[in-house]
């Protein structure tokens, strides 16, 4: 078994240091607001007067306290994304707190990097798995290539795609459907939706990455 994981010390800065810098920013900004209401060419001078009216020591105490917040709101979802690779024999495991995939050893081929993801791409081309992930490749690759899976360091099928538009002849009706559907949640920020019609492409034999919210795709088996 090998594993790969965020450090836990990477963790524990996150969760305590994100509340920490998060509540003195906003302190600053409190204490920022006396100053702005004494120069008459400051702009923001209305909201600064706002912040300015709160009463000691709550003005001090709130910004504290929603600094904290707001810290260890940005901590958890930044550790929604500490994923931990397992590799064993049989599987390769992937989990983050509240998700758990698992993929068969022997289906998986290549491995590799795109953007903030880690890839497993099947020995037809097919995704097995796309997870968020800030782990280094020189953590990842030589993990992968101790269970004889390759490591590639960019998309080993990247001239292979091609930007979706809609109503291409060349996408039948009904993945041009599902791919105008996938459109509008990547507009609108709906990721969960976005993945799941991610899905509904694979079972249709497609192959989808995303640019700067728009699609690419290429053909591959359908799941």
């Amino acid at each position: 078994m090998t594993t790969v994981a965020t450090r836990a010390w990477i963790r524990a800065v996150t969760w305590a240091g994100l509340p920490i810098l998060a509540a003195a920013l906003l302190l600053g900004v409190d204490r920022l607001a006396d100053v702005l209401i004494r120069l008459p060419w400051a702009p923001l001078r209305g909201p600064g007067r706002l912040v300015h009216s709160i009463p000691e020591p709550w003005a001090t105490w709130g910004a504290l306290a929603l600094g904290a917040i707001a810290g260890l709101l940005l901590a958890g979802m930044a550790d929604a994304e500490s994923l931990t690779v397992r590799l064993s024999r049989t599987e390769v495991l992937l989990t983050r707190p509240g998700h758990r995939r698992s993929v068969p050893r022997a289906e998986v081929a290549v491995a590799f990097r795109d953007g903030d993801r880690l890839v497993l791409l099947g020995r037809t081309g097919r995704e097995l798995a796309r997870e968020p992930s800030h782990l280094p490749a020189s953590r990842l690759a030589p993990a992968f290539a101790a269970h004889g899976i390759a490591w590639s360091d960019e998309d080993p099928y990247d001239p292979a795609y091609r930007r979706w538009i809609p109503g291409s002849p060349d996408v039948p009706a009904d993945a041009n459907a599902v791919f105008a559907a996938r459109q509008q949640a990547l507009g609108g920020g709906d990721d969960r939706d976005a993945a799941e019609l991610r899905d509904e492409l694979a079972r249709l034999g497609y192959v989808v990455r995303d640019r700067h919210k728009k699609q690419y795709w290429r053909r591959v088996d359908p799941a």
